[in-house]
């Protein structure tokens, strides 16, 4: 269907004025805006350049406002400049890109005050993140909370040097397990990456994996003014051309301009009449005009293409564009970060009407009165509905979560018992937990919670081996009504699956408590859309299991020593390592709530549990104990005035801790025995603590860790403990100036029973012994553990 003359006019001005206020922003803060260091804070004008028509298109005609859409991280001036003419961007924060608290230089949901759907900037993420919240926005209907809203699509503005992500390429396949729908992406097809020009051809490899995925694919190559020239006469000769001319050539072309496009088509295409007075009918102005008209830049063709799509399957649309289309170095390879020097800008601002002094107005150099193009602004489909960043309430979590304790357990299988015991119930709770698993459901002890709860999907599919009578422990039926979503063997489907998950209160305005399981050392697989998850404040629960050198006899391969330093320095997540099941259910009763805080107070939770059978404490979890296991520590044995030495220890090493401060309160006096079950809280209370008393003089504020070691005499040695990185408690020390020999693990990859690797990398009960001996004075401690 055509487009109306008078909107096409108005959609392209407003192009226009968007292309305009995302370079100067560029310009501006690289130019104008003091920077004392002398330095260039980034260009990307060119990369911006090259959405500013489909970015526009979308904005001012095609978005709903239930529509959700991941911008390709340098298009973010773009985005700014149209927020900014809605009126959801400040001019303060534009005249400040890129500085403290202006608008960001990637599109950022937490960082940003416009509009964001989607945090972008980690390259590929975003693309996937929204194939993945198409798929939460399924979870949610099937379940039947999506009242009277509208399902939205969900749409990625992705660079084609980002296609080479390859957790793109996995988001894919399991698009297509799952019944992808409402998902569009637009390649933004300009044949330049950061360091080159794209090969050849790879336009046609994204048309056949695409389709080879179930998805549509719309290529959008030509404008108008080029679809008209195809039909002149000689038109199909210069299609040809065109379609044939290698992509660096065609670049380079569009760098120097009409006159050697005439050339090359010249000299190329022959003299041959009809297409000799096609190219000499138009100036080489008008030439460039002409072959620098792709289906990207031209208004009226992205209008059709997207309008044209009547149907909810995915679409991919290859829109071909111009890096930098407009701009002096359009074309050029290395215009990834350049940036018009002020000449430049000055002679670009008189060709688009700019008055010196009127560069931020909103509507300045633009025909249309400012009255109108509001008018026209406030109309646009995207405009109707003002709500967009949903909330939903919070989720009712009880005090205590139950679950049958044993005499001896892990605390992998405590986890799998806590989730059935919530899945007993008919809970609010139970209801909105939603698990999910990269093809390790069962060994990681979810197996219960699935049998009870089901496997989601969008249709009903039986569980064969039950169906054929066949016995099995696990009952899998799926379902839309199925609370588990299995997934293939990728950690970064899992981490931007939770990313999705852990967002639908904003993005459906519907509450999930979303819960992963993965082996603990395949999160580093994954940190990248991990970090990327948190950046975005998703909320999840991570449960990583089996852990460390514990695992001894699976394989070397599956040892993790790093994740402990990893869940202290991950911004937005609080990890935790529990030796006890009644630790764990204190824990995820915690978590749960943690998970639904606003205001910068909650979070995502992490943790790292064990499959060692250890024996269990027979105790009632008060009020202040529970208290303390969330605040990440308390002393399962209270030093005495005089300490010489404190134990602390987290998680699976608890039987080593306590055995070994028997043997050495034979010989010392006061020992105390500290359980660690979270050494990132300890960790970021205490530097919280310590930036409270910086900044508010006077202030005595002191932090759970501070508190626990205040009585502890300054000779007092610390040994602490644990089968990770030996690093992430080394710095209890630091606290009050205690001495501290740090056991933990530096190497792996050996298998061998726990005993055996115990010893051989130093974390068994003796190991601790000879740390307390070194920090103590005194004869030696009498007994000892007895090799096996």
């Amino acid at each position: 269907m055509a487009i109306e003359p008078a909107r096409l006019e108005m959609l392209s001005a407003l192009a226009r004025k968007v292309l305009w206020l995302s370079s100067w922003t560029i310009h501006h803060a690289n130019h104008i805006r003091p920077n004392k260091d002398g330095l260039k804070v980034g260009g990307h004008q060119a990369s911006s350049a090259s959405l500013a028509t489909i970015m526009s298109a979308l904005y001012f005609s095609v978005l709903r406002p239930e529509d959700r859409v991941a911008v390709k991280p340098h298009a973010s001036p773009i985005f700014h400049a149209i927020q900014y003419l809605f009126g959801r961007q400040t001019r303060d924060k534009l005249e400040n890109f890129r500085g403290f608290k202006g608008a960001q230089s990637y599109p950022s949901r937490t960082k940003d005050t416009d509009d964001v759907d989607f945090s972008t900037g980690s390259v590929g993420l975003g693309v996937a993140q929204t194939l993945f919240a198409s798929l939460v926005q399924d979870y949610v209907k099937a379940h039947g909370w999506m009242k009277d809203r509208r399902e939205g699509r969900m749409i990625a503005l992705v660079g084609d040097a980002e296609m080479d992500e390859g957790n793109i390429f996995e988001a894919l396949l399991e698009g297509w397990k799952h019944g992808l729908r409402n998902t569009w992406w637009v390649v933004d097809y300009n044949r330049q990456s950061l360091d080159a020009v794209v090969r050849e051809g790879l336009w046609e490899k994204f048309e056949t994996m695409f389709r080879n995925f179930g998805w549509d694919v719309v290529i959008v190559k030509y404008g108008n003014l080029m679809r008209r020239a195809f039909a002149e006469p000689g038109g199909e000769a210069l299609k040809r051309w065109i379609d044939n001319c290698p992509n660096a050539l065609y670049s380079a072309l569009c760098f120097q301009g009409g006159a050697a496009f005439r050339k090359h088509l010249q000299d190329e295409i022959g003299d041959q009449g009809v297409v000799s007075a096609l190219i000499d009918r138009r100036s080489d102005d008008e030439l460039l005009a002409l072959m620098s008209n792709l289906g990207g830049h031209d208004m009226a063709s992205m209008i059709e293409a997207f309008e044209a799509i009547d149907h909810d399957r995915p679409v991919c649309f290859i829109a071909y564009t111009i890096k930098g289309v407009g701009l002096p170095f359009q074309g050029h390879k290395d215009n990834h970060a350049g940036l018009m020097t002020v000449a430049q800008m000055e002679k670009w601002r008189s060709s688009q009407n700019i008055r010196p002094g009127h560069e931020w107005d909103r509507f300045e150099g633009l025909a249309q009165e400012p009255a109108v193009l509001e008018a026209f602004l406030q109309d646009v489909p995207f405009n109707r509905d003002s709500q967009r960043r949903l909330s939903a309430p919070t989720v009712e979590v009880p005090r205590e979560l139950a679950f049958k304790p044993a005499a001896q357990m892990s605390t992998q299988q405590g986890f799998g018992l806590v989730l059935n015991e919530i899945a007993r119930d008919d809970s609010a709770l139970a209801a909105r937990i939603v698990t999910a698993s990269p093809d390790v459901t069962v060994s990681t002890n979810l197996g219960a919670w699935v049998n009870r709860r089901g496997l989601f999907a969008r249709a009903e599919k039986a569980d064969t081996f039950r169906s054929e009578k066949i016995p099995s422990t696990y009952n899998w039926d799926a379902s839309p009504k199925g609370q588990h979503i299995e997934l293939g063997i990728a950690e970064m489907n899992l981490f931007i699956l939770l990313s999705a998950l852990g967002l639908s209160h904003h993005i459906n305005g519907e509450r999930l408590l979303p819960v992963g399981t993965l082996y603990d050392p395949f999160i580093e697989r994954g940190l990248d859309a991990l970090n990327y998850a948190c950046y975005q404040d998703a909320r999840f629960m991570l449960a990583a299991t089996p852990s460390g050198i514990t695992l001894a006899p699976e394989g070397g391969a599956h040892q993790s020593i790093a994740t402990p330093l990893i869940g202290m320095a991950q911004d937005g997540l609080a990890s935790f390592e529990p030796a006890f099941v009644d630790e764990l259910a204190a824990i995820m009763a915690w978590g749960f709530k943690h998970m639904q805080r606003e205001g910068g107070e909650g979070g995502s939770v992490y943790l790292r549990l064990s499959t060692r059978t250890i024996e269990q404490p027979q105790r009632l979890l008060g009020p202040e104990l529970r208290e303390a296991i969330t605040e990440g520590a308390y002393w399962l044995r209270k030093p005495g005035p005089n300490a010489e030495v404190v134990v602390a220890y987290t998680g699976a090493v608890a039987p080593e801790a306590i055995e070994a401060t028997g043997f050495i309160g034979e010989s010392r006096r006061d020992i105390g025995l500290l359980a660690i079950t979270s050494v990132d809280r300890l960790h970021s209370g205490w530097t919280a603590a310590r930036n409270l008393r910086r900044d508010r003089r006077g202030v005595q504020h002191l932090s759970h860790v501070e508190k626990l070691l205040a009585p502890l005499p300054r000779d007092c040695g610390i040994v602490t403990v644990i089968d990770g990185h030996p690093a992430a408690l080394g710095w209890l020390g630091s606290v009050r100036g205690h001495r501290v020999e740090a056991l933990g693990v530096e190497h792996f990859g050996q298998t061998g029973s726990i005993d055996e690797l115990y010893r051989a990398y130093g974390i068994d009960a003796n190991a601790i012994i000879d740390a307390a001996e070194s920090l103590t004075a005194g004869a030696p401690v009498m007994h000892r553990k007895m090799a096996v």
